[in-house]
C-alpha cells in the first residue's frame, strides 16, 4: 500500500460525510425503499435482474434484528407489487448471528419463508471468517427444507474447495465471488494470482456438478475464463448468471447483457449508507484515493 493511500485510510474517519457522498451515490442506490425500487426498475428495463440489500450489520439488540426482518418482508412485498425481477441478499450479523445462532437462523428462515410465498429467492451473504462456519451451517439446515435459500462463497478463503466439495453434494445455489474482508494470511491466500486461479477451480467444479452459480467479478479475466467455460460445458443461458455490484464496471456488464447473458446487479440501500461505505473505502484504498484526488485535484 502506498503512503498516500495509508494517509487515505488513517484519514477516512475525518473526511466530511458530504465528500464520502460523493463517493457513495455511485455504488448505492440511496436511503430509501423507493430508492432501490427506482434503480432495479431502470435495470430490469435494460433486462438486468437485481438483489437488494439492506445496508447494516453487526446487530446487537434483538429489537434491532427484528426491525430488520420487517424491513426485509417490506422490500419483497415491494418487489411483488412492482413486479420486478430482483431477489434480496441478507447479512447474518445485521438478523442477530453475533447475538445468537440460533436466533439468527430463526430470522434467515423467517424471510425464505415470506419469500417462498412470493415465489422469491434469499441469499445469505458471507461476512468474515468469524462467521463463515456458521452461515454455512444456517444454509445447509435451511437447504434441507426450501429450495429458494443460497449463500455464498469467497475465493481467496483457504477453505473454500473443501466447502465446494460439500456444497455440490446438495446441488447449492451459489455466488461465487473473491473476497474482500481483510484476513490473516492462515486463513485467506495473499497472492492475488492464487485467488484467481482458486476461483476458476471452484467455478469449474460448481459447473460440472451442475450447480447454480452467480458468478460475481468485476475482473474481465475471470469473466472470460468463464465464457469459456460455460462454452465447454454447453451451459444453456438459464443455468448461471453474472453479478456485479452496482456502479462497478458498468461497460463490461453491458457487453454481457447484450451478448444475452443473465446478469444480476447487488444493489444497496439504507441510512447506514455512510458506515457501509467507510469500510468500502478502507478495504479499497486506491479507489478511495483516487475519489479524493479526483475531488481535489482534478484539473
Amino acid at each position: 500500500m502506498s503512503v498516500f493511500n495509508k494517509l487515505v485510510v488513517i484519514t477516512l474517519p475525518f473526511v466530511p460525510k458530504f465528500i464520502v457522498y460523493l463517493f457513495a451515490k455511485r455504488y448505492i442506490a440511496g436511503p430509501s425503499l423507493n430508492d432501490a425500487i427506482s434503480a432495479i426498475k431502470d435495470f430490469n428495463q435494460k433486462g438486468i435482474m437485481a438483489t437488494v440489500d439492506i445496508l447494516g450489520e453487526e446487530i446487537e439488540k434483538k429489537e434491532d434484528a427484528f426491525s430488520v426482518v420487517e424491513e426485509y418482508k417490506n422490500v419483497l412485498a415491494a418487489i411483488d407489487k412492482h413486479q420486478l425481477d430482483s431477489n434480496i441478499s441478507v447479512k447474518p450479523t445485521h438478523l442477530g448471528l453475533k447475538i445468537d445462532k440460533e436466533f439468527c437462523y430463526s430470522n434467515i428462515r423467517s424471510l425464505v419463508v415470506e419469500a417462498q410465498k412470493y415465489n422469491n429467492f434469499v441469499r445469505i451473504d458471507m461476512e468474515d471468517h468469524t462467521c463463515t462456519s456458521e452461515t454455512l451451517h444456517i444454509y445447509k439446515r435451511l437447504r434441507g427444507e426450501f429450495t429458494n435459500v443460497g449463500v455464498v462463497i469467497q475465493s481467496y478463503l483457504r477453505r473454500t474447495i473443501d466447502d465446494v466439495n460439500q456444497l455440490t453434494e446438495l446441488k447449492a445455489n451459489l455466488r461465487l465471488c473473491k473476497g474482500i474482508y481483510v484476513e490473516p494470511r492462515q486463513i485467506a491466500y495473499k497472492d492475488k494470482d492464487i485467488v484467481n486461479l482458486n476461483f476458476q477451480y471452484a467455478l469449474e467444479k460448481l459447473l460440472t456438478h451442475k450447480c447454480y452459480v452467480g458468478i460475481a467479478t468485476h475482473d474481465e479475466k475471470l469473466v472470460w475464463h468463464a465464457l469459456m467455460m460455460i462454452d465447454r460445458l454447453k451451459l444453456q443461458k438459464d443455468q448461471y448468471e453474472f453479478q456485479m455490484l452496482l456502479g462497478v464496471t458498468e461497460e463490461l456488464r453491458d457487453f454481457l447483457v447484450s451478448a444475452g447473458h443473465r446478469l444480476r446487479v447487488y444493489v444497496p440501500f439504507g441510512k447506514h449508507w455512510h458506515a457501509y461505505s467507510l469500510r468500502r473505502l478502507k478495504e479499497n484504498p486506491s479507489v478511495a484515493s483516487y475519489v479524493i484526488k479526483h475531488i481535489f485535484f482534478k484539473n
